[in-house]
């Protein structure tokens, strides 16, 4: 009985009925009221926690604000560790050819290939004497030199028609800051534009290169007909990967200022043929 008592009373006080009224402090007069109860409270209470508590969970876990919680890492810092990663990949490389090369020059350095090897090597080969008459050209040579000339100017000038049939698409629209000069080892033309500006492919071709490098940032190659190269060079973005097959006047890339070398917002475009630099201004229009 004592505990029916008990029972009664707490669900009595969980579900008596109390009236609060908001009155107006000068006047007294009553401006609204609402009945309440302890379950109410109880039960109002906690479905507030459990919005609360979710809306929070969303806002850390959907926005920018859990970078300012312990525990969780910034998107601009592990951008920053990426680039270090291949930067730091490179420094390797390079100084791996240099400890090659180190260990190659180092028996000259260091006298272990004494100097009289070498004079007599030189001693030898003096003593070598040429037959000056046998170096000399014979009748049939020279008819079958005449020959194999005659027919290498065709081929020649059918390959250059073949060349010529090529249609290349402007990768950028821009000033040209820096020409292609052989004489520097410039072997490309910059064209500047603005930052995220669309970067087109110049023809049809197929991605051979799409990565990050430490001195001209991300690098983009492409493979096309004819033994054509097209490189794009500081760009800020790739939207192509290596095997990816695209289009003449599709979009690659965008216009940025990666690498050391870079000087500013920019594109880098190279034109190779047959492993040979070529200036792109004899096969583009870039007006």
């Amino acid at each position: 009985m004592a505990k029916d008592k008990k029972k009664s009373k707490l669900k009595q006080k969980l579900t008596d009925k109390y009236r609060l009224v908001i009155l107006n402090e000068d006047t007294f007069q009553e401006r609204f009221s609402f009945k309440l109860s302890r379950l109410n409270v109880f039960v109002f209470g906690g479905v507030f926690s459990v919005l609360l508590i979710t809306l929070t969970t969303f806002l850390i876990a959907f926005t920018g604000l859990r970078e300012y919680i312990p525990g969780y890492s910034s998107t601009e810092l592990k951008i920053k560790a990426t680039r270090l990663t291949y930067e730091t990949d490179s420094l390797k490389n390079q100084l791996a050819v240099l400890q090659n090369f180190t260990e190659a020059i180092r028996p000259v350095l260091t006298g272990e290939i004494e100097p009289e090897v070498i004079d007599s090597l030189k001693s030898e080969a003096e003593q070598i004497v040429v037959d000056e008459i046998k170096l000399s050209a014979s009748k049939q040579d020279s008819l079958f030199r005449e020959a194999m000339e005659s027919e290498d100017r065709f081929p020649l000038s059918e390959n250059l028609q073949n060349r010529a049939k090529i249609v290349f698409f402007a990768p950028l629209t821009g000033s040209l800051t820096q020409k292609f000069n052989a004489i520097d080892k410039h072997y490309a033309i910059d064209i500047v534009a603005k930052t995220d500006t669309p970067v087109k492919a110049i023809a049809d071709g197929t991605v051979v290169f799409s990565e990050w490098t430490a001195e001209t940032g991300y690098v983009l190659m492409i493979q096309h007909a004819n033994e054509f190269i097209s490189v794009y060079k500081h760009n800020g973005n790739l939207l192509k990967q290596q095997g990816d097959f695209v289009k003449s006047g599709e979009v690659i890339a965008s216009v940025g200022s990666t690498g050391e070398l870079s000087t500013g917002p920019h594109l880098h475009f190279e034109l190779w043929n047959n492993g040979y630099p070529v200036n792109p201004i004899n096969y583009i229009d870039f007006q």
